[in-house]
């Protein structure tokens, strides 16, 4: 089992990797490498749940327009609100 030091090194790698993609194309092609179709569809419906959610859509509107259960809703908008930020980042960028 990897130890905390070794998880962090790898999740920095990832980071990284992430970083040095240039192109839709290459992320969906590393995407398509790291993540199972289901994982890639689950990532996907946060990623448009957040997109509704920031838009002003209320969490019904959203778990209706997009088939996420009310807790997956839940989860998104308290990251979208909270301090991590990678939400907002995301959407300031694509809109």
């Amino acid at each position: 089992m990897a130890h905390a030091d070794e998880r962090n090194d790898e999740l920095e790698r990832l980071a990284r990797a992430l970083c040095a993609l240039r192109t839709p194309e290459e992320a969906r092609s590393l995407l398509a490498d790291l993540c199972t179709p289901r994982e890639l569809a689950d990532l996907s419906q946060r990623l448009e749940v957040a997109r509704l959610l920031a838009g002003g859509r209320s969490y019904v509107d959203v778990s209706r327009a997009t088939g996420a259960s009310s807790t997956t809703v839940s989860r998104v908008s308290k990251c979208l609100n909270g301090p991590g930020g990678g939400y907002r980042a995301v959407l300031g960028r694509l809109d």
